[in-house]
This record gives structure tokens, C-alpha cells and sequence, in this order.
């Protein structure tokens, strides 16, 4: 993507061809789909030069989509003004190609639409303005990856642009290896498996996944669900009355994975208030507040060619919680 002082342009890929317009560019831009559909509706949006028909249009043909940010900048410098202190950035490493923070849950990794001052990248770029240039999106310097904001754990952030491409590669071919830490409602058929239920964005803007099927068949055809593929691998660490702890690795990057896949699964995780069963919850169980997800381990290349590894245990709110379980 390349951007000018007042509007940023996205290239369409061929493998987003069928994908709607503001499903793209929520994700583009980490922003909500309806952020987005309030940028097409004030024709703030085109499509290689024109309005788009509708904010759900396909993307069957487009070459690049160009927004008009000046808007964006405005609610920016608004809540600069209104903004809170940051909490103190916690870096578990630090080089001179890249960084390793321990995300705190609540904490969003960088500004959507609403311009969010407290944000990781604000807090990054506090203490490491070097980045601000690094990376393919002015709002998101240095990200390669994310983690929910209610979710906690180690994310890497890239301090120059040759390791920006160098880790961007590796999550495109899915060799960095990424482990969580997992609470999740009732029990796992097996102590060891994996989920590949295809996902998509459902109608309201959630993530959407069910079991495969035999697309084959006449009979599933009303029941087909278009999605892209996706892998969890889960291992169980623990077992309570009602919970599971769950070490889980997931091999690919889709919005929200492990919290669809364990929904989908019927095992959601503790503490979601998006992917969950209001059957599970008990009114006299423990309120947690947050996610009870945790990227614990980090695996990954560096420039030149050492595969380097990083550990982070959960934090004590969450071991509390398990305490209360015993």
C-alpha cells in the first residue's frame, strides 16, 4: 500500500477478488466494518477511481481502493486531547531489527477509525519513533500481527522495514510458530486434536465457522458455507469441572481464529463476549473481565537465518482464576 499526505491506497490481491469491500478494508485498515461502510456512505471510498455501488460490493475486478483519510486525522487529533496516560510498555526483548512486547489485555495494538490514542503503537512510537515509517500502514508501523485487545501476550514489532518483510514472509508461509494459552468451557473429545473449520464474516460483522462437509453431496448444498481455510491444534494441559486449559497452536492467521474454532467447536473461551454460550455460564462463577487467551510462546527467523524463540507466562490475574477453579 502506498500513501499520500491525505488518502491511503490499497492494492486488491488476486486471493481477495471475491471478497466485499468493506470486509476488505476493515481488515486493511483494523478498523470495524461499519467504520468502514460510514467511509463509503460519506464517499470517502473508490474503487480504481469511482464510487463503489454499494459498501458490499465484490471486489471481482477492483485494482486498488483509495480512502480519503483528512476525516480520520481530525478524530485523531481530537482524542489526542482527550487521551488518558499510557501504561508502561512491556518489552521482553529488544534488537536492532526488531522488538518483543508482552501485550496487556485492553490494550488495542493500533488506532482504528475512532483514531484511539491508547494504543500499543502509540506506546511504541513513544519509545521507539524510529518505526514510525517501518511497515505498509501509517497507523499500524512495525505490526505484523495482532492480538485481540482483550487478549494478552507476546507480539514482535519490526524496528526496520528489511525485517518488517522478512517476518511478513515468514506468517505469510506460516513459519512462525505461535502458542496460547487457553481456558475454554466444558470438554475436548481428545486430549490432542485440530479444528479446520473453514471461516468467514458472518452478516453481522462476527466471524462465522461450522464443520466441513461433503460439498459433494446434493443434499448439503443449502448448508455449503463459503469461508477460507483454516488450522488450530490444541492440546489439553488441564482439566476442571467444568473448564479446560488448552495449549493451542494455530498454523494459520484468520480474525478471531481460536475464539471461532472453539466456538464452532462448543468449547468457547472464558471471559469472550462475542463467541459465547450463555447455557455454559453459571451467574455464581467468577467474573474474569477479559479473554482468558495468552500468546505465550514466539517463534520466528531473524535476518540472519537464527530461529529465536520467546517465552511469556500468564499473567497473575489469570493464574488467580485457574487458582479459584482448584
Amino acid at each position: 500500500m502506498k500513501n499520500t499526505k491525505n488518502t491511503q491506497i490499497y492494492q486488491v490481491p488476486e486471493e481477495a477478488r471475491h471478497d466485499r469491500l468493506d470486509v476488505f478494508l476493515a481488515l486493511q485498515m483494523g478498523i470495524s466494518r461499519s467504520q468502514v461502510q460510514k467511509l463509503i456512505s460519506s464517499n470517502q471510498v473508490k474503487m480504481d477511481g469511482r464510487e463503489p455501488k454499494k459498501s458490499g460490493e465484490r471486489l471481482t475486478s477492483a485494482k486498488q481502493i483509495e480512502v480519503q483519510i483528512e476525516n480520520l486525522e481530525k478524530k485523531a487529533s481530537e482524542k489526542k486531547a482527550k487521551a488518558k496516560k499510557l501504561p508502561k510498555l512491556d518489552v521482553v526483548v529488544e534488537t536492532d531489527e526488531y522488538i518483543i512486547v508482552n501485550k496487556q489485555s485492553g490494550i488495542l495494538v493500533h488506532p482504528t477509525q475512532a483514531g484511539e490514542i491508547n494504543t500499543l503503537v502509540n506506546m511504541l512510537l513513544a519509545k521507539y519513533p524510529e518505526i514510525k515509517n517501518v511497515g505498509e500502514a501509517e497507523v499500524r508501523p512495525g505490526i505484523v500481527h495482532r492480538l485481540d485487545r482483550e487478549a494478552s501476550g507476546l507480539l514482535v514489532v519490526a524496528r526496520t522495514q528489511k525485517s518488517f518483510e522478512n517476518l511478513k514472509q515468514q506468517f505469510k508461509d506460516r513459519d512462525v510458530d505461535k502458542i496460547y494459552s487457553v481456558l475454554v468451557y466444558g470438554h475436548l473429545p481428545q486430549d490432542h486434536g485440530q479444528i479446520d473449520f473453514e471461516i468467514d464474516r458472518g452478516g453481522d460483522g462476527r466471524m462465522v465457522s461450522r464443520p466441513k462437509i461433503d460439498k459433494m453431496k446434493l443434499r448439503n448444498v443449502s448448508k455449503i458455507q463459503d469461508g477460507k481455510e483454516a488450522l488450530t491444534e490444541y492440546w489439553v494441559e488441564k482439566t476442571f469441572k467444568r473448564f479446560t486449559l488448552l495449549k493451542i497452536k494455530i498454523h494459520s492467521g484468520r480474525t478471531h481464529q481460536i475464539r471461532v474454532h472453539m466456538f464452532a467447536l462448543g468449547c468457547p473461551v472464558v471471559g469472550d463476549n462475542l463467541y459465547f454460550n450463555k447455557k455454559l455460564q453459571k451467574k455464581s462463577e467468577q467474573e474474569l473481565n477479559r479473554l482468558f487467551l495468552h500468546a505465550k510462546h514466539l517463534e520466528f527467523t531473524d535476518l540472519q537465518g537464527v530461529r529465536v524463540s520467546f517465552d511469556k507466562n500468564i499473567p497473575k490475574v489469570l493464574k488467580d482464576y485457574l487458582e479459584s477453579l482448584v
